[in-house]
């Protein structure tokens, strides 16, 4: 190995660690804060990522900072679920269910606005969110043009519900079976209207 490709080497190692930390950090962040709230100490946050709360603040120098970068972070993993939906194969009310079992499985990583995270504010993680809504929109849009899904539905239905599947209810011993269970409900009734009930 040259001296300059020893250079390099050492150059990456420092950058590797301080990404892995900063990995560590942002996951063990949205456990803590979905079971602590968003006040849950930074030095818990740092215990359980492993790491010295000068790490987290060196990454993070605020609270503020570390919400916003676990809600940009959520948005990317709505995101990224929303385009693998759009682009399987089959009828598009199946890339509905595939967002929302998704959905289940990325549930503690989601720090999100309806689940206690603050509201985007800033481009880059408003210019996610909008892109992940509007992937959505369009798997939406194909099932409403060919019939198979309700022309009543709205993406922000889709949204809301997905939301709140992503929240574990407490007392629910397997959340992510009985999760399921509803997204079987829920496409069902995508699918179809129910009849009109005569006066």
């Amino acid at each position: 190995m040259t001296e300059e490709q020893d250079k390099v080497v050492r150059r990456r190692g420092p950058r590797r660690d301080a990404a892995d930390n900063r990995d560590r950090v942002l996951a063990a962040a949205a456990i803590a804060v979905r079971r602590e709230g968003t006040a849950v100490p930074m030095a818990t946050i740092a215990a359980d990522a492993g790491v010295g709360v000068g790490t987290v603040y060196r990454h993070y120098p605020s609270r503020e900072a570390l919400l916003g970068a676990l809600t940009h972070r959520s948005f990317q993993l709505v995101l990224e679920t929303a385009r693998r939906a759009a682009a399987l194969d089959g009828p598009p009310i199946e890339g509905i269910r595939f967002f929302l079992e998704r959905t289940i499985e990325h549930g503690s990583d989601l720090v999100l606005p309806m689940h206690g995270g603050p509201v985007p504010s800033d481009h880059a993680t408003v210019a996610v969110r909008d892109e992940a809504h509007r992937t959505l929109g369009s798997i939406l849009g194909r099932g409403q043009d060919d019939g198979t899904i309700r022309a009543d539905v709205t993406r922000a239905d889709i949204v809301s519900f997905g939301a709140l599947l992503a929240q574990g209810l407490p007392h629910v011993p397997d959340w992510k079976s009985a999760a399921r269970r509803q997204v079987d409900i829920y496409v069902a009734g995508l699918g179809s209207r129910s009849p009109e009930v005569s006066p």
